[in-house]
């Protein structure tokens, strides 16, 4: 949920990088979030006003719109590629799923031009090594 609720206080961020877990974070409480909104819009009775939303799904929907770019545009960045590839939306069949496979790559390690790599994706924490264990008492005697 930390991820989601990241990505929209950057909802207008459209520089810097976006790691894998944020991106796929967002989509799946996006998803979440859309499913409860339609399922309330359909036992409401409310009245279909746009291209078959009704009126919670349509706020919902406009309200992650933005964000949703954002994000998007971030993840491209993380893996080395301008926001121009999100063109590629408009290329039927081929275009989706070739942004899908896009978002699933892994970053660039380390900084590249669009700025440092993402903080989820920094470097894993060291394991920590097992403390040594205190020598048994001594017996006198």
């Amino acid at each position: 949920m930390d991820q989601y609720l990241a990505v929209l206080s950057k909802y207008a961020v459209f520089s810097g990088r976006a790691g894998r877990r944020e991106y796929w974070m967002f989509l799946l409480f996006n998803l979440i979030f859309t499913i409860v909104a339609r399922f309330v819009d359909a036992t409401s009775g409310s009245e279909v006003l746009f291209l078959g939303m009704r009126p919670i799904s349509l706020v919902y929907g406009l309200a992650v719109a933005l964000p949703g770019l954002a994000v998007s545009v971030r993840r491209l960045h993380d893996i080395g590629y301008s926001a121009w590839w999100m063109l590629l939306l408009i290329v039927p069949f081929i275009g989706p799923v070739a942004l899908l496979v896009m978002f699933c790559l892994g970053g660039d390690q380390g900084d590249n031009k669009y700025g440092p790599a993402p903080a989820a994706a920094a470097a894993p924490a060291p394991i920590a090594e097992e403390a040594p264990r205190p020598e048994p008492p001594q017996q006198n005697g």
